[in-house]
C-alpha cells in the first residue's frame, strides 16, 4: 500500500508541476481548466458503446437520412474552417513548416493559431458522433478497434496539447488533418443522399491511401524536427511518431482487408462416377441433413426384376 501511496502522490505532485509550464492562454478555454470533462466525455463514449447495441437490440435501426446529411456537412464546414483558420494565422505569424516553436506570446496571430487548434479539438469531440450514428443505424460491423481507438484517442490525447502546446509545430498535423477531413465528411454527406450518389463514389480507398500518406508525412516532419533539433518538447515528438505507427499498422491492415485481400473462393465438388441419381456412395443427403435410403433402395430393386427377366 505505500508504495500505491507514492506512486499516487508523486502523479499528483507531477501534474501539479506540470501546470506551472501549461499555456495560460487557454486555461480558462472551454475545457481547458481540468482534464475530467474530456475523460468523463471520452468515458461516457466508451459507455455508450457498451450500452448502444444492447438498447437497440430488437429494435430498428434508424434511418437518419438528414440527420446524416446535415450532420456530415457541417463537420465538412468545421473541418474547412479550421484549415483556413489555421492556414492563414500561420501565414501571418510567418510559420516555418519544419520548425516552428511555441509562442506563447499574446499576439494576434498566435492566438488565432490557438484558437483554430481549440476548435480542432473540440471536432474530435464531436466525431463522437459517428459512432453513435452507427450504433443507431445498428451498423455494428463499422465500429471496428480502428474506429474506437482513433476516435477515442485523438479527443483526449488532443486535449493534452492545447494544454501545453498550442501552437508551433502543433499546427502542421491539424492543419493536414482538417483537410484530409473536408474530403472524408465530403465523401460521407454524398453517401447520406442514398444509391443515386453513391455510385459515383469510387474514390472511397484513395481517402483510406491519402490517410496512410498522413501519417508518414507526420513521422517524416517530427523526424526531421528531432534531427534539426527543433526547440519543441522532445517526448511530445517521441510520443507522435510511435501514435502514428500505430495507425500506419491499423490502416494498413484496414486497407488490405478491404481493398486488396481476395476472397476465398468456395471449391464445388465435381460429381463422381459413384454418384448415380443424386446419390454419393449409395445415400442422398436431405435439406435437414439425414440421411434417405429410399431412391437407392428402389433403384436396386429394379436391378433385381432386369437381373430375373433376362434369367427368365
Amino acid at each position: 500500500m505505500e508504495i500505491i501511496k507514492h506512486i499516487i502522490n508523486d502523479t499528483v505532485e507531477f501534474y501539479r508541476w506540470s501546470l506551472t509550464i501549461a499555456d495560460k492562454r487557454v486555461e480558462r478555454w472551454p475545457l481547458m481548466d481540468s482534464p475530467l470533462p474530456t475523460l468523463a466525455i471520452s468515458s461516457s463514449y466508451l459507455l455508450f458503446l457498451w450500452l448502444g447495441p444492447r438498447f437497440m437490440q430488437g429494435r430498428e435501426p434508424l434511418q437518419l437520412r438528414k440527420t446524416l446529411i446535415l450532420y456530415n456537412f457541417s463537420m465538412l464546414v468545421l473541418n474547412l474552417f479550421i484549415f483556413k483558420e489555421l492556414f492563414l494565422a500561420a501565414r501571418a505569424a510567418n510559420y516555418s513548416y519544419i520548425c516552428q516553436p511555441v509562442d506563447y506570446s499574446d499576439d494576434p496571430n498566435e492566438v488565432r493559431v490557438a484558437a483554430a487548434l481549440w476548435w480542432y479539438f473540440i471536432s474530435k469531440g464531436v466525431e463522437y458522433l459517428d459512432t453513435v450514428f452507427f450504433i443507431l443505424r445498428k451498423k455494428f460491423n463499422q465500429i471496428s478497434f480502428l474506429h474506437v481507438y482513433h476516435h477515442c484517442t485523438m479527443f483526449t490525447l488532443w486535449w493534452i496539447g492545447i494544454k501545453w502546446v498550442a501552437g508551433g509545430q502543433s499546427f502542421f498535423g491539424a492543419h493536414m488533418n482538417a483537410a484530409i477531413h473536408v474530403l472524408m465528411y465530403l465523401y460521407y454527406g454524398l453517401a447520406a443522399f442514398g444509391p443515386k450518389i453513391q455510385k459515383y463514389l469510387w474514390w472511397k480507398k484513395y481517402l483510406t491511401i491519402i490517410q496512410m500518406v498522413q501519417f508518414h508525412v507526420t513521422i517524416g516532419h517530427t523526424a526531421l524536427s528531432l534531427y534539426s533539433d527543433c526547440p519543441f518538447p522532445k517526448w511530445m515528438h517521441w510520443c507522435l511518431i510511435g501514435y502514428a505507427l500505430t495507425f500506419i499498422i491499423l490502416f494498413g491492415n484496414f486497407y488490405y482487408q478491404t481493398y486488396r485481400r481476395q476472397p476465398r473462393r468456395e471449391t464445388t465438388a465435381k460429381p463422381s462416377k459413384a454418384l448415380h441419381n443424386g446419390a454419393y456412395n449409395g445415400a442422398l443427403s436431405s435439406s435437414n441433413g439425414k440421411t434417405d435410403e429410399k431412391p437407392a433402395a428402389a433403384e436396386s430393386g429394379r436391378r433385381r426384376r432386369k437381373g430375373r427377366a433376362k434369367r427368365d
